[in-house]
């Protein structure tokens, strides 16, 4: 019986991976999954591939679709909800990529919450069409995207250096969040890009520990543009080390991490 379970629980998988076709014609590189924020844009890196002997060309003019929760659009022809043919563009999206060159890259504006879906992307370059139904999207839209604190070391000891490292996932390059700290006034921002094409804001500093660090309070705030710029939306990570020392007068620093977002409007 509970092989059966097993296997049973093998079967009914997701209904993506169980219409994954061994032989699917179209593939994407792009994050499996992405969160963004309400009132700005999410940038989706996103590039193409095709089986070897499939005749695409990239002499030929070749359109590009996302179609949202399902990719069998035959019956469910709402749920395409962008073709850069101009034939559809029921989502505030656009393919900034060059698509002969086989870059799906996307901008997609104005998010709500209820954007949160399954995405597909699609390429028409007749004779040739195809779906990436093995490489689905799934995208997060929230109203808050909190920082992340990072210490360096997990223990510490007393002059020690440390470096203190806070970070914001960032969506829309266009618009990054604004980071500041308790560490110090008006650090200086720096934009990353990650392996999979998306994008990280940080700051960081690096002390040396002494016995002043015990219960030191550290608190890092995230301050989003939205709304085209009228309004921000900002959310807060906190952290506070504490120090227990022994008779030898070694002291290990232990991290205890303390998490509260909120959303501030302006």
């Amino acid at each position: 019986m509970e092989i059966v379970s097993m296997l049973l629980s093998v079967l009914y998988v997701s209904g993506t991976l169980a219409d994954c076709p061994n032989d699917s014609h179209l593939s994407i590189t792009a994050p499996q999954k992405i969160e963004a924020l309400s009132g700005s844009c999410l940038m989706i890196p996103c590039n193409f591939r095709t089986k070897s002997n499939e005749q695409f060309s990239s002499t030929r003019i070749t359109f590009g679709a996302w179609i949202k929760s399902d990719y069998k659009f035959g019956n469910y022809a709402n749920n395409v909800i962008i073709n850069s043919s101009g034939t559809v563009n029921k989502y505030p999206m656009k393919i900034t990529g060059n698509l002969s060159q086989k870059n799906c890259t996307t901008l997609f504006s104005n998010l709500i919450t209820t954007y949160t879906d399954t995405y597909y992307f699609r390429i028409e370059n007749e004779p040739f069409r195809a779906t990436a139904v093995c490489d689905p999207l799934q995208i997060n839209v929230k109203d808050s995207l909190s920082p992340r604190i990072k210490i360096s070391r997990v223990n510490l000891k007393e002059k020690e250096s440390v470096t203190i490292s806070c970070s914001a996932f960032t969506p829309c390059p266009h618009s990054p969040p604004k980071l500041t700290w308790s560490l110090q006034q008006d650090p200086h921002n720096n934009r990353e890009e990650n392996t999979d094409g998306t994008f990280t804001t940080q700051i960081q500093e690096t002390i040396t520990l002494s016995d002043k660090h015990d219960g030191y309070y550290i608190s890092c705030s995230a301050t989003y543009p939205v709304n085209e710029g009228r309004d921000v939306r900002t959310a807060e990570t906190q952290e506070t080390l504490s120090v227990s020392c022994k008779t030898t007068r070694v002291c290990c620093w232990i991290l205890s991490a303390h998490e509260a977002d909120f959303n501030r409007h302006s």
